[in-house]
């Protein structure tokens, strides 16, 4: 059967700008888990450690928000994401304390390698361990079964592929989706951003294709554009009799009444959320641009179609502010 990711509380927190409470955190992962999701993510956006002035301050703690979750939900695995080089074994232990049974490691999709020791310490702790490859449409299918065996080969529960910039179309995810099936032995896992709106129909396609995970965000909520959104992917799983354990009506509920509340800004295509997805930006990238755009007094989409001509990637978000300044000083 299918199983469930929900992000809503990691890669949501791109859209909250991090400033999830305690008390929210208990609401949002108690109904997810009522609602039938298997694993409920809960780290800074750009995972464990990430709240710093490159990527943005956390309002709560994230060990906090892991432990006040671990302490509602009943039936769904507490995860964190945690990205090698913000992210550190010490984090994970701390995590681990705090409640976290899933780690999922993400990597750039070519440097699978820096995961290896990370991987390791995981197993060694017993964790639901999965390789998160980020940006798959940097990399051609071959490429990406080559990283896929590095994750493979360590030990990983699950190999998950990102489309992190929202920038795939349908086809591209299946031939990404059965290279991985038709070349490892472990389950595979995707995750969609909606900046070309093709979040549900990319999603689809992959379990199609044969995924056994799938991550989504109640209310969409997330970096860019935002992710998948659930309560509409259930419907349409429902729609399409695809077997699964969601709870359709929990969702709405949990969406409307829990998650909506909290949004600061609409959840939307806007021009910025799609030349992300056009030019191949990473979506965390979105509200950094922003600012350099109010500062330097120039377009959002400017600095986002210069930042696709670099092929930056995650992690260089402190090039946006000289991508920013070059732009303004032409």
């Amino acid at each position: 059967m299918l199983k469930v990711v929900d992000t809503t509380l990691r890669d949501g927190s791109h859209a909250i700008s991090h400033s999830y409470t305690v008390e929210q955190v208990r609401n949002v992962a108690a109904a997810l888990d009522e609602a039938g999701v298997d694993i409920i993510e809960i780290s800074h956006g750009d995972g464990l450690a990430g709240s710093s002035i490159n990527y943005g301050f956390s309002t709560t703690d994230e060990l906090e928000l892991v432990k006040a979750a671990s302490e509602v939900v009943k039936n769904a695995q507490i995860g964190v994401l945690l990205l090698p080089g913000i992210g550190t074994i010490v984090d994970l232990e701390k995590a681990y304390e705090a409640g976290a049974r899933v780690v999922r490691i993400a990597t750039h999709v070519t440097e699978a390698d820096v995961a290896i020791e990370h991987i390791k310490y995981a197993k060694e702790k017993g964790m639901f361990t999965v390789g998160f490859l980020m940006m798959v449409h940097m990399a051609s299918p071959e490429k990406i079964v080559e990283q896929a065996k590095i994750f493979e080969e360590n030990g990983v529960d699950y190999i998950n592929l990102a489309d992190s910039a929202g920038h795939l179309t349908p086809n591209e995810v299946k031939e990404r989706i059965e290279a991985i099936k038709a070349a490892c032995h472990v389950p595979v896992g995707f995750h969609a951003h909606n900046n070309l709106g093709l979040a549900i129909a990319n999603s689809i396609t992959a379990i199609e294709s044969g995924v056994d995970y799938i991550d989504a965000t109640c209310c969409g909520l997330g970096a860019g554009a935002g992710n998948c959104q659930l309560e509409v992917l259930s419907a349409v799983l429902n729609r399409l009799n695809i077997e699964n354990k969601l709870d359709f009506k929990k969702l709405l509920v949990a969406s409307e009444d829990i998650v909506r509340p909290l949004l600061q800004r609409p959840q939307q295509i806007d021009a910025a959320a799609l030349m992300l997805g056009y030019a191949g930006v990473y979506s965390s990238f979105l509200l950094h641009a922003k600012r350099a755009a109010d500062t330097y007094g120039i377009t959002v989409v400017d600095i986002l179609e210069e930042l696709g001509k670099r092929k930056m990637v995650g992690g260089q978000e402190d090039m946006i502010v000289d991508v920013a300044y070059h732009l303004a000083n032409k």
